[in-house]
Formats: structure tokens, sequence, C-alpha cells
């Protein structure tokens, strides 16, 4: 059978563009052979389609390197630009760290109108920050400090409870049994690091200062014009 010249460009196009032989035959059923003669005359085989997917899958394992390193950049820039705010800000001033102390626990303690202070979390990080807060901004009772474990199967409970009274420095004598989350062994989860912990503090007044202050401060920079002007 004879092709138009025309019909043989487009097919050679196909073929410099990527095409595999049998994508090539999708568009234009001519035999593979007749195929293999305008390539191999016009100095050029298309991929098969072996080539194609072991190509595509470097190709998918190069973007998959850049998006990392783009990522790693932003996070870089991120943590460049926390650490310029953070050097204006003194941890050290009482009306500071109240301040800050106060929006976390409006924000992650307990609201509900009880005896004691409840935060909970399960960010070590978030958890120790609180506590310490908590230490420097008021005057605790140490021995008024409970803490309540909430972990899933995969806890090993001692060690649950080690861990935690080690960063918190709290003794183990004032934990409160661990509760033990109902869950599915075959379900699948985002597991957490060492449970979820509850921090509680016997004092209603400093909750009332806090959630007080708190909401103060939300009103307080609520009135402040708008800083897009």
């Amino acid at each position: 059978m004879t092709y138009s010249a025309d019909i043989k460009d487009e097919v050679l196009l196909l073929g410099k563009a990527g095409y595999s032989y049998s994508q090539i035959r999708e568009r234009y059923p001519i035999p593979k052979s007749t195929l293999s003669v305008w390539f191999r005359v016009a100095g050029k085989e298309p991929p098969t389609r072996e080539r194609q997917l072991e190509h595509l899958k470097r190709a998918r394992v190069a973007a998959a390197v850049t998006i990392q390193r783009n990522k790693a950049q932003r996070h870089a820039l991120a943590k460049e630009h926390a650490h310029k705010v953070i050097a204006d800000i003194s941890l050290t001033d009482k009306s500071t760290l109240e301040a800050l102390l106060a929006m976390l626990y409006w924000a992650e303690g307990t609201k509900a109108d009880t005896a004691s202070l409840v935060f909970v979390n399960t960010d070590p990080v978030l958890a120790m920050f609180y506590l310490r807060s908590l230490r420097a901004a008021f005057p605790l009772d140490e021995s008024k400090l409970r803490v309540r474990l909430h972990v899933h199967h995969y806890h090993n409970h001692e060690d649950a409870i080690s861990f935690w009274s080690d960063l918190l420095a709290v003794p183990e004598s004032q934990f409160g049994k661990i509760h033990v989350k109902k869950r599915s062994t075959q379900k699948k989860f985002r597991r957490n690091f060492q449970g979820i912990c509850s921090i509680i503090y016997y004092d209603m007044s400093i909750r009332r200062e806090l959630l007080a202050l708190g909401q103060l401060l939300a009103e307080k920079q609520n009135a402040l014009p708008s800083f897009n002007g």
C-alpha cells in the first residue's frame, strides 16, 4: 500500500515527539515493518513502550526531588523569618509571657467553669512550652499538678508515663490511670508520638485570669485599624 508524503511526515513527527509504534498505529494503522523502514531511513527509531515507561519513571523521580528541594527551601525561608521575628520578643518579660500563655490556653485549654486548668495536646514541644510558661508566670503549688494520658493499643504504658514525666518534670506519682482509646487494631490512622497528654492544675483563679486576658487581647486587636489600611 502506498502512503502519501503528508502521512509519512506526520508519522515521523509523532515519533520525534516520543510516540511509540503502538501509539502511532492507533492513529495510523500502518504495518510496523513499514514504520520501521521509514524511521530507519530518517535515522531515528521511536521509543518502545518500555522505554517510555522508564523515561516517565525517571521524570517522576526527578520531579519528586525538585518538589522536596523547593519545599525545603520554603521551610528554610519560613524559619529565617521566624528567627527575625523572635529576636524582638522577650520571653523573660512577664507581660509578654502571660499574653502568649493566655492565647495558648484560650485556644487549647478547657473553657468549662471548673476548679482547674486543663490543657490537652499531643505535641511534646507545645505541652512543654505551656507548662514552662505557666510555671514562669505564676507561683504554682507543684502538688496540685496532675497528668492524664490517652494512648492507643500500640503504646507501652510505662514508656509513655516515663516520657511525659521527664519532659514535664512532673513525678510519675502524679499521673492518673492511663486511658486506652478504643480503636480497631486494623484501622489505619495517624500515630502520634506518645499519646494525648492532659495537664491539669487545680486553680480556678488562674484559669479565669488566663481566659479573661486572652479575651481582652483578642478584643483589643480586633478594635485596631486593619493592617492593610
